[in-house]
């Protein structure tokens, strides 16, 4: 009964908040208590009793009774930070206006003529609570944005609320100004060795004020992409915040010591809550945030290594710490803790066990990647240290993994994105490709052949499933995933025939001339697997015999392309050819009755921004948050552009939907983005002349009559022996001079910094349902599409 009333008390509230026509004071403090003063509201009773037409209604109606109920609830936080949250109804008055606050922001930020109010000062009473002597002896104050955040930070190390007292405060009153808060670290791991005692409560209240936290960082949702820096996140993430480092720490080493397996009973997760998880998720979110580029300059480097820089932040803003601190982590043991917790959680999904559904499951590894991903970005320490052991194969096979399971999901583009990202960073680094030798024993829950082999083998034979049998909106990923595996390809000793006979594949329909003709890009990709081979033949031929043999049986494809029509007769016979086959094909779907999507490029294609041109809105899930570009062009196709400093088919204009049949052909069926384009004799000689077929031709010109012989002497019809042979052979001072090694390093520039913002703000949109923080608001980041 006590609890109708208190929501029917908070729904009065509100509904006179809409319908008063004249402005409350903001001395009326029996008004506005009633939107604290209750203690049985929960975050979701706020969410359902504070509508967000009412809200609008508010803003647009009653302006200054919705800037007064911001104001007076970010005083009650700042005083309440001031004193520390002493009693029971103290802290109750907190969780209230960190749940009000979270409700009422987004509106906030949606409206452009209330998005600068938070950091305006505001006049009147509320004002004399924010001012601190030290750093504002102003009369205005500080703007209301840092005094919210600044009492966030406050009461995240607050005794009895989300940090355990210390034995030598019990009993006594704490001044909160003064508390060193390094000594309150909520999870031992980074610079700090104690493991605090788990507390549920505390961990639900440091929850919803990271939630708030992460709210108020959300302002990027409402704006362009090409917006200036977060200012949130800037004067969060500065010295101004004195809680900036055991914050950062608490956030770090709450994410990398969790363990879902709990103590490994069966059906746990069943039994007993876990709210450690809740607050994991939560500190994940906010730490991929608050490592925002833009507010601070790189970390210092030696000048050898090669960085992913080319966007410049801003030198005139404040240093980001929480990135400082990031770059700075160096300790092995450190480095070790990072590594090993993320690969936990990373490989969580992949856990088997005999009993169904008995083990616990994370949902979380978007933004793992992502923190992943800002790691290696910003702390090269920690990129050699991934490197140096077979540690790194932790991290590949779930990566792998998502790529497998997400390769037919359009709702998984982004993720797909992400994991091939990483990838191409690591493949820049030789130590990559020399741990991928390592064998692959492990039995995890991918829909892949059998084969024995190494976790290269794995990776080309995800790689080859992503581009035969993947959804169309890979396709622009096609000459990234070949970039991965050319990298690798100098150190890889010895392929299976599985993988050989995968890539091979790839350059049978890749050097198909019907393919070949109709995209001005597509013949790079040819050379990408050209390359592949000539680096294996020219620097792993001994241990290759299974790849070797593949050529030598597949010599054929090499010959065809060698003598590739280029004259304008043949291009127009392939053309007029394939133009038949997709009218046989629209007129048999009519006739059926069936309904067949063309694969054209939707408005909101998903994409990597090009390599000159800044792409506005990216994808993240399909049907819910989505871009509302217009139509790509030749010059935007490519979704993987800015990821390579090399010349690439990043503007390659077709779609490919290949279907792998019985037979073991593909199918592709290609529609181009420029309809002004087609083959000309001169372009195809542009590129044919440059083929680098001589290592390979060469290597069939010595090999191919040696076999034939030795088949024809011993009457061979066995692989074995012939591989055997292979095995044996040499072709040392028989072929041409060995090329430089040519790696292709991971690159970032605005564009692609651009899309990794958007990326990682649409996870944390999806994420946030319960409440549902940003639902029903004008997102302009990227559009959401509802089903």
């Amino acid at each position: 009964m006590g609890s109708s009333d208190s929501k029917l008390h908070f729904r009065k509230a509100v509904i006179q908040l809409t319908t008063r026509t004249q402005p409350v004071e903001a001395t009326d403090n029996t008004f506005w208590d009633q939107f604290w003063a209750d203690a049985s509201t929960t975050v979701q009773d706020v969410f359902a009793l504070v509508p967000a037409a009412e809200i609008r209604a508010v803003r647009e109606e009653s302006p200054s009774n919705l800037a007064t109920l911001c104001y007076k609830t970010v005083e009650k936080l700042v005083q309440s930070a001031e004193r520390g949250c002493p009693s029971d109804r103290d802290r109750q008055v907190v969780l209230n206006c960190t749940r009000l606050l979270t409700r009422v922001l987004p509106f906030i930020y949606e409206d452009a003529d209330w998005r600068g109010f938070f950091w305006s000062t505001v006049p009147g009473a509320a004002r004399s609570v924010c001012v601190e002597e030290d750093d504002h002896d102003d009369d205005e104050g500080r703007p209301l944005a840092e005094s919210l955040l600044l009492a966030i930070a406050d009461l995240l190390f607050c005794p009895d609320f989300t940090i355990k007292r210390s034995r030598q405060s019990q009993g006594v009153s704490v001044d909160v100004e003064f508390i060193d808060s390094c000594e309150y670290i909520w999870e031992a791991g980074v610079g700090f060795a104690q493991s605090p005692p788990l507390n549920s409560a505390h961990d639900s209240n440091r929850v919803e004020l990271l939630k708030l936290l992460l709210t108020c960082f959300s302002e990027v949702l409402y704006l362009p992409p090409s917006a200036a820096a977060n200012a949130w996140v800037t004067f969060f993430c500065s010295s101004a915040n004195r809680h900036a480092l055991p914050l950062f720490t608490s956030l770090l080493n709450v994410i990398c010591a969790y363990d879902p397996a709990g103590y490994g009973i069966p059906y746990n997760h069943l039994l007993f809550s876990d709210h450690r998880e809740l607050l994991v998720e939560q500190a994940l979110q906010v730490l991929i945030v608050t490592l925002e580029r833009r507010t601070s300059p790189p970390p210092a480097v030696d000048a050898s290594v090669v960085t992913l820089g080319g966007e410049e932040p801003d030198s005139s803003a404040p240093e980001n710490l929480f990135v400082n601190y990031l770059s700075r982590i160096h300790r092995e043991e450190d480095l070790s803790f990072i590594l090993k917790g993320l690969s936990r959680l990373l490989n969580n999904p992949l856990v088997q066990t005999y009993l169904p559904h008995s083990s616990k499951k994370i949902h979380f590894h978007q933004e793992l990647l992502i923190l992943f991903w800002k790691f290696c970005h910003f702390n090269k320490k920690f990129l050699f240290f991934v490197l140096k052991s077979s540690d790194v194969l932790d991290l590949l096979i779930p990566i792998l993994f998502f790529l497998n399971e997400g390769r037919a999901d359009q709702s998984a583009v982004g993720l797909v994105h992400m994991g091939v990202f990483i990838l191409l960073l690591l493949s820049g680094e030789r130590n990559f490709g020399v741990r991928l030798n390592k064998p692959f024993t492990l039995r995890i829950p991918m829909d892949i052949p059998v084969f024995s082999g190494t976790h290269a083998d794995l990776l080309v034979v995800i790689f080859h499933r992503m581009m035969t049998s993947g959804h169309q909106r890979l396709q622009p990923l096609f000459d990234c995933l070949l970039t991965i595996i050319v990298n690798i390809s100098p150190y890889l000793k010895s392929l299976s025939m599985v993988a050989s006979n995968k890539l091979l594949h790839l350059l049978e329909v890749f050097s198909s001339p019907h393919f070949l003709f109709t995209a001005i890009h597509n013949h790079q990709l040819v050379f990408f697997l050209l390359e592949v081979f000539n680096n294996i033949i020219q620097y792993q031929f001994d241990g290759n015999s299974n790849l070797v043999y593949t050529l030598i049986r597949k010599r054929s494809v090499f010959h065809h392309l060698a003598n590739l029509p280029g004259d304008a007769l043949s291009i127009q016979k392939v053309l007029q050819k394939k133009r038949r086959k997709s009218g046989m094909s629209r007129s048999n779907s009519f006739e059926t009755g069936s309904s067949v999507r063309p694969p054209a490029r939707d408005a909101a294609e998903p994409g990597m921004p090009g390599m000159d041109k800044t792409t506005d809105k990216s994808q993240v899930s399909d049907d819910i948050v989505a871009a509302s570009e217009p139509p790509q062009t030749a010059a935007d196709c490519s979704a993987i552009a800015g990821a390579s400093d090399t010349e690439s088919n990043s503007e390659r204009d077709q779609e490919m939907t290949p279907s792998h049949t019985e037979a073991g052909s593909l199918e592709s069926s290609v529609s181009s983005c420029s309809s002004s384009w087609t083959a000309s004799p001169d372009w195809v000689l542009s590129w044919r002349s440059k083929l680098p077929l001589q290592t390979i031709m060469r290597l069939l010109q010595v090999l191919v009559p040696q076999v034939e012989k030795i088949c024809i002497d011993k009457g061979l019809t066995d692989e074995s022996e012939i591989l055997k042979f292979l095995q044996h052979g040499t072709l040392v001072g028989l072929l041409p001079v060995p090329h430089p090694i040519l790696i292709r390093k991971s690159q970032v520039n605005a564009s692609t910094s651009s899309w990794f913002r958007t990326y990682m703000w649409g996870v944390v949109y999806l994420r946030n349902v319960d409440p549902p923080v940003w639902y029903d608001t004008d997102i302009r980041l990227f559009e959401i599409q509802r089903t």
